[in-house]
């Protein structure tokens, strides 16, 4: 049951200091309250699995009503609001709080007796015995139960019952590889699971009409005088023909543009390699989506095939329905096996779409503010499922917590056009070998104008060329061979101007307009499944540029470090991001992060590009600190305004962060968090002493802790951060540890209490 934890805390906290919250007065005359159940295991003989047995045994123990700190809030809030009269208080703390009443007359131990003796039959401990004693205190109740288990059955041997049919011998082959094992105790649950397994590998070769519920274990213990069983797996008597049968595709039909409303009439039918496709007005090329079917004339059902042919067709993105019908024909093609036709049924979405978004941005670069968004889509473009995105913003973005700082505000227009090939697009072909989904081709162009007010400006022009897939439901692949990257900064104030003579790490990384490389990025994310309550995600991106530049300027050019008079970027960059997420309950989670970023400058470059260099501190960083304010290593600028928001960038980056979420009331969130981190620079710097990585970085990490509030619409989060630093690397080594806290005063909380809000969780 859902709980609105902060009325349940303010409640708590009212019940400690007033003992009205008591609910022995309310009980009815003649009831008992049920406190709950306890359950002890006896062990008469060799059981090894103890806490697993003791586990589920207690899942059938009789709930009773929670309890906090010994308080029963949610049947005061019920019997409260129940009253003649209650107040509109009382009504509501009913209404989210309150919880009905549980008697132990509601109760049934010789009940709850006979399930655990039936769980435990279940798990192979017959013969046991199990007892329960009511134990009456007051106006309260509990039961105490006791379950004595006997050495359980074991399995010696497993084995089919008879093997004259041809699906008799494919589920002798599968049984070769069950997790069914000699020595086993008998577990029904497991004995399940096997069949569901069997069943499986059965769909996949071609016992369409097979079912789990037509396969039975027996067990034998008449060769056996001690507690030892064989098994004995077969199919029930009344199992229908049919389903014994292998099938075999016959007629593949496609409809790539579906309607119900669509006149058979006007209906025009290509057949390519076996396959029939057929619709009126021609939406896509058959030879094209041929390429996504994977099933084919005389082939064997393949359950595994065929859901692969609905994902592949999904993915092309143009069809808002994909359905893979099977019809199973009266007709034999092969004697003792049967015959289905398929049909595939595409429904196909609006070819284009005009969208326009009003945003609260808070992008990479840690800043938030309004922006708007104008995209057009167009599908199918040339009847291949091509799709063309061309998209426009503007915004306008601002720290909200900058403080005495300057220059944090900026102006950002950009325009971006990203036509992609739902198949792979090479010079070569390439035999398709992707049975999950089929790689994506994806050439982007873009510009971009950002003025940093007061600052200076930069106009980049970008430009990329690759690939991208899903190879199954938790793993992605992107790379892009070609990666191109001009920046030209221009109106450098002569406070940058200052700033750029005082670091020439810092001149030479916007000095080095053109980037050229390549980039691979891996995704493993388990957090598609909601419900897990173990989960990870891992993302890492390798980026290599400049290497090739480097060899065509070496081989034509007398200038090796400029390419047709261009300053080049030579690095290689790769990151790693590790969560990991703990699920309590539906609602409550604790998340954690590990990242770690090294970038190496070699060869052309002292440093890293600017736009290619890492920060710390921020809504998605350590939020106990300013907009990159933290770092590089121990330091810190003599002045804290203009020049900190530059000089304060590295190439190596380590965070780690752990953050508990929980509800509050109805879509309003909080969370409690605690961040760790900081950037170092590879080589020496020395317009930014204490700045390079050493063996001495874990005494370098900024840490910070605080809480947050949440606004989470599902598909839509605002988030509010307020944190503190509780140490601050930059401070003489012996005065890092923050020592004070005085959230009353003014000169405190501005030096200390840093305000983050941000759209989205910071991972």
């Amino acid at each position: 049951m859902k709980k609105i934890y902060t009325l349940i805390y303010s409640v708590s906290i009212f019940c400690l200091l007033n003992q009205s919250c008591s609910v022995k007065k309310y009980i009815p005359e003649g009831e008992y309250l049920y406190t709950g159940a306890d359950l002890k295991l006896v062990e008469e003989g060799d059981v090894k699995d103890k806490n697993q047995i003791e586990g589920r045994l207690e899942s059938l123990l009789p709930s009773a009503n929670s309890a906090i700190l010994g308080m029963r809030l949610g049947v005061w809030a019920h019997y409260k609001g129940s009253k003649e009269g209650a107040g509109w208080i009382n009504r509501f703390l009913k209404r989210q709080l309150g919880e009905e009443p549980i008697y132990l007359s509601d109760v049934n131990p010789i009940r709850t007796e006979e399930l655990l003796m039936n769980r435990m039959e279940n798990m192979g401990y017959f013969y046991g015995r199990t007892d329960s004693d009511v134990k009456r205190q007051g106006k309260f109740a509990s039961i105490d139960f006791t379950a004595w288990l006997p050495s359980p059955y074991v399995m010696e041997n497993i084995t089919i019952e008879r093997d004259s049919l041809k699906i008799e011998q494919a589920i002798r082959g599968v049984l070769e590889g069950t997790q069914l094992k000699k020595g086993d105790r008998f577990d029904l649950q497991k004995l399940n699971a096997e069949r569901i397994r069997i069943d499986d590998e059965l769909k996949l070769m071609g016992y369409y009409n097979f079912n789990s519920d037509f396969l039975i274990f027996e067990a034998d213990t008449s060769k056996y005088e001690d507690r030892r069983f064989d098994l004995y797996l077969r199919y029930k008597d009344e199992t229908p023909d049919r389903a014994l049968l292998p099938y075999r595709i016959r007629d593949i039909r496609v409809f790539p543009n579906y309607s119900v409303s669509e006149s058979a009439a006007l209906l025009d039918t290509t057949e390519v390699n076996g396959i029939s496709f057929i619709q009126g007005v021609k939406v896509f090329r058959p030879e094209l989506l041929e390429e996504y079917i994977l099933f084919e004339e005389g082939q064997r059902y393949s359950s595994q095939t065929a859901r692969l042919t609905r994902n592949r067709l999904s993915s092309i993105g143009n069809y808002r329905y994909v359905n893979v019908r099977f019809t199973e024909q009266d007709t034999s093609l092969i004697e003792g096996e049967g015959v289905l036709d398929a049909d595939i049924y595409l429904s196909p979405l609006n070819r284009r779409s005009v969208r326009a978004e009003i945003q609260g941005l808070s992008k990479s670069n840690n800043f938030a503010g309004p922006g708007i968004l104008l995209s057009l889509r167009n599908r199918n473009l040339w009847l291949g499922g091509e799709t063309l995105n061309i998209s426009a913003n503007a915004a306008y973005e601002t720290q909200i917590a900058s403080g005495d700082r300057t220059g944090l505000n900026s102006i950002e227009l950009g325009l971006k056009a990203d036509l992609i090939f739902p198949r792979v697009i090479f010079p070569i072909p390439i035999s398709e070998r992707f049975a999950y989904a089929i790689p994506k081709t994806k050439i982007s162009v873009g510009a971009e104008y950002l003025n940093r007010v007061d600052l200076y400006r930069l106009v980049s022009y970008n430009a990329a060329y690759g690939y991208f897939w899903n190879q199954n439901r938790f793993v992605y692949h992107e790379i892009n061979p070609i990666n191109l990257t001009f920046v030209r900064m221009s109106n450098a104030s002569p406070q940058f101007e200052d700033i750029l003579d005082s670091n020439p790490f810092l001149r030479r990384s916007f000095e080095q307009q053109f980037i050229a490389g390549i980039n691979y990025t891996f995704n493993y994310n388990q957090m598609v499944d909601a419900f897990r309550t173990h989960s990870i995600f891992v993302g890492t991106t390798v980026d290599l540029a400049g290497n090739a530049l480097n060899l065509l300027s070496r081989t034509f050019s007398d200038d090796p470090s400029t390419f047709f008079g261009l300053d080049y970027a030579q690095y290689a960059r790769a990151d790693v991001d590790f969560r990991y997420y703990l699920r309590l309950n539906q609602n409550n989670i604790i998340a954690t992060r590990l990242f770690g970023g090294w970038g190496i400058p070699y060869g052309n470059s002292v440093s890293l590009p600017f736009v290619k260099q890492y920060f710390s501190g921020g809504p998605n960083s350590v939020r106990a600190f300013r907009i990159r304010s933290l770092g590089p290593g121990t330091y810190r600028p003599a002045q804290f305004d203009i020049g900190s928001f530059f000089d304060q960038a590295g190439d190596i980056r380590l965070e780690g962060n752990i953050e508990y979420r929980f509800p509050i009331v109805s879509v309003l969130k909080g969370a409690v968090f605690l961040d760790a981190g900081n950037i170092w620079l590879a080589n020496e710097n020395e317009a930014l002493p204490g700045g390079k990585f050493t063996s001495d970085w874990h005494k370098e990490l900024g840490i910070g802790t605080g809480f947050g509030l949440r606004v989470d619409i599902d598909f839509f989060v605002i988030r509010f951060d307020f944190a503190t630093p509780v140490r601050r690397p930059y401070m003489p080594e012996n005065e890092r540890w923050g020592n004070t806290f005085d959230i009353r005063s003014r000169d405190w909380r501005r030096e200390n209490l840093i305000f983050n809000f941000a759209i989205g969780y910071p991972f």
